[in-house]
């Protein structure tokens, strides 16, 4: 099956123009999928697919995560029907399981604030990060958005970002003053010295002048996190998650939220409404005199 995997990633990746991180995770769970197989005997059959959800559900994995690793599964025997390397596809007819879906994570504008000043600026990877902060929250960005970023990809009149998305997707996406200003900052006086004789073109550096990795991005939200008193669960993501329940609770519409946040199906992005909707009873309990 390791063979066939391989395969089906050459075609993701070459073909269908997939990332490296989608792939990652295709790689992942189609090798942990492979494992559980090779403990069965015969071919793969529908049987080995419904055990292997059902190993996953005893192990304790989320409805969610079942889903995907379906999904993942579905699309492997496809393609492996279509190149007839199997005769069937023993998906067909598979429904991926049913869950509640969780609401996303969500800051508060004041929580924002606190964690987006946290960056000491008198340095300059201060200087960086509060650049980084200011940029991520203004567009919604991805961390991987964010750290492909090159200093080709922004513009000030009117102020924008370039994005790639998943699958390579281009957007456009507006930013403030606020995001501005730090940005310009951070290329002035920060920037030129880290990058020294380093051509390389990405936006946000490290101290040595190579890019800023994803990992380290998570490492910096976390300790500022801590420093901004914030004690909820907090990645990047919930950064971009604050981002759209922000503007659609301050009124944006919602097609213009789901063309920023650069969601291929307005579905996705409907969720954020629900996440405003869970936040009325606070917000009533605070504001109305009779609550």
């Amino acid at each position: 099956m390791d063979t066939w995997i391989e395969d089906f990633l050459y075609f993701l990746q070459y073909e269908r123009r997939l990332s490296a991180n989608t792939l990652s995770a295709y790689r992942q769970d189609l090798q942990d999928y492979a494992r559980f197989a090779a403990t069965q005997a015969g071919a793969p059959t529908r049987e080995v697919v419904v055990g292997y959800l059902d190993h996953l559900r005893k192990q304790g994995r989320s409805s969610a995560t079942r889903a995907r690793r379906l999904s993942a599964l579905k699309s492997f025997y496809a393609f492996l029907e279509r190149e007839e390397i199997l005769p069937e596809n023993p998906t067909d007819y598979l429904d991926a399981p049913k869950g509640e879906r969780r609401l996303p994570s969500v800051l508060s504008l004041e929580q924002v604030v606190r964690l987006i000043e946290a960056p000491d600026v008198s340095t300059p990877l201060g200087i960086r990060d509060r650049a980084m902060l200011e940029l991520m929250y203004a567009a919604g960005l991805r961390v991987s958005e964010l750290c492909r970023l090159t200093v080709n990809d922004w513009w000030g009149d009117p102020p924008r970002v370039r994005c790639l998305g998943k699958g390579s997707k281009e957007r456009y996406v507006p930013i403030g003053s606020m995001a501005l200003q730090w940005l310009q900052r951070y290329l002035n006086e920060v920037r030129p010295h880290i990058a020294g004789n380093n051509s390389n073109a990405v936006l946000f550096l490290n101290r040595r002048g190579s890019p800023l990795s994803r990992q380290a991005f998570w490492k910096l939200i976390k300790d500022y996190g801590q420093r901004a008193g914030i004690t909820s669960h907090l990645t990047p993501h919930t950064i971009r998650h604050s981002f759209a329940t922000h503007l659609i609770e301050n009124g944006a519409d919602l097609r213009a939220v789901q063309e920023m946040l650069g969601h291929q199906d307005i579905s996705t992005t409907q969720i954020y409404t629900h996440v405003s909707r869970s936040r009325l009873r606070p917000v009533y309990d605070q504001a109305h005199p009779r609550a």
